[in-house]
């Protein structure tokens, strides 16, 4: 199948995600424990070792080769030392793609858009098992010759929608991978790339960069279609039946277990509820589509708790917008026309950037929505990148 056609389908079921995310979210108390984990990952390759306090982030905990599905590329596995939002110690999975032919060579970490629940749903399993359809996408990267980084962005519990965990998780995927010296890519220029969810780890990754990683050298930053505050989406979304409602309350699920303390939902659900939560607990994207299909906020939790704090905090801290880091590296940014993720937010954002003198690209696709929108900005993305990887001036239409 064409790379348009995989990513196409793909991006149609994920559509309308962020309004119903953040309304599903919107119910959730600040009460007790109660988070739902997925079931643990059954290879110990991915477990973090008993000493894991004596390494430090982005250092190289274990790595292994695994069978490329890609001809004459090399792919290694790497578990890494990362940190999770509230700073704790976890263990982070990366898939390196190194492409035949000599070095040396730029590296482009590449965020797909994963919205799931399950550890089987990652992209260090998805890519081989063929559950990742945006792999093909991959295809273009590796034409050129770069090395490419897959992280897995949503962590060692799943935990979709912490959008600063994934901005984390790929800095140090990153360092990782440069530190990592079979690779021999410590020297490499870095670019960044995502879309949609992938964008908000993308987005977190840029503007955490010189806070977190200030000696990583990223080059450039290409993201689109990314809902740079999709509480604000909330406002439009009422308690109607939604074919996509299963993945905003995925998210419920998914932020849960990154914020226990702060995000229980065992007061807020109604039977109805823990029923869902249980079912989806495990669940890739097209079971948690179907679980949650037709579904509404009123079924599952019980009405009241949208102004609680502790949540409007958790998502502001995850909501690119709000959040006061801005990129240090030159920023590609696409969006459709017609796409269903608000373009205002997204340019009064990328306006924010320009105000701090990041040089911005901002590129409006015509006629595109947001599933149509993905390849042409992607194919303007990896042109964008190329050409600051040759070390040209990074364009701007900055106003």
């Amino acid at each position: 199948m064409a790379v348009r056609q995989l990513i196409r389908s793909m991006l149609v079921r994920s559509c309308g995600i962020a309004a119903v995310a953040i309304a599903v979210m919107a119910s959730a108390p600040a009460a007790h424990a109660g988070a739902v984990y997925p079931i643990p990952e059954g290879d110990g390759f991915y477990y973090a070792p008993g000493n894991l306090g004596d390494s430090a982030p982005g250092d190289v905990l274990r790595s292994r080769l695994v069978p490329s599905p890609w001809p004459g590329a090399t792919v290694w596995q790497l578990l890494f030392h990362s940190t999770n939002s509230q700073g704790g110690l976890i263990a982070a999975m990366t898939t390196l793609i190194l492409p035949g032919g000599p070095g040396p060579r730029p590296l482009v970490s590449y965020q797909p858009f994963v919205n799931s629940l399950g550890m089987q749903c990652a992209p260090s399993h998805a890519l081989f098992d063929g559950g990742l359809e945006e792999s093909a996408a991959l295809n273009l990267l590796l034409a050129r010759g770069w090395a490419i980084a897959v992280p897995d962005h949503l962590g060692p519990t799943s935990a979709y929608g912490a959008a600063r965990l994934g901005g984390q998780i790929t800095l140090d995927g990153v360092r990782a991978v440069e530190r990592f010296a079979p690779a021999g890519l410590g020297n490499s220029p870095v670019g960044l790339v995502g879309y949609f969810g992938g964008a908000m780890a993308t987005g977190f990754a840029g503007a955490l960069a010189a806070e977190y990683a200030p000696e990583l050298n990223i080059v450039g930053v290409a993201e689109g279609g990314v809902p740079v505050n999709p509480g604000k989406i909330a406002i439009q979304v009422g308690n109607v039946p939604h074919p996509l409602f299963g993945l905003g309350f995925a998210v419920a699920i998914g932020m849960e277990r990154e914020y226990p303390g702060e995000l229980p939902l065992d007061n807020a659900l109604t039977p109805a509820g823990f029923a869902l939560r249980d079912r989806m607990a495990n669940s890739c994207v097209d079971d948690i589509i179907s679980a949650g299909s037709g579904h509404t906020i009123g079924e599952v939790f019980h009405p009241g708790m949208e102004n609680d704090p502790a949540l409007i905090n958790t998502f502001h801290a995850n909501a690119l917008e709000i959040f006061p880091g801005v990129p240090h590296a030159p920023m590609y940014e696409w969006h459709g026309a017609n796409d269903q993720v608000p373009l205002d937010l997204a340019l009064a954002t990328a306006g924010r950037y320009c105000a701090a003198s990041t040089p911005v690209l901002f590129d409006i696709i015509p006629g595109t929505d947001h599933a149509t929108a993905i390849l042409p900005g992607a194919i303007n993305a990896y042109g964008y990148l190329a050409d600051r990887f040759a070390g040209l001036p990074a364009p701007s239409n900055c106003r």
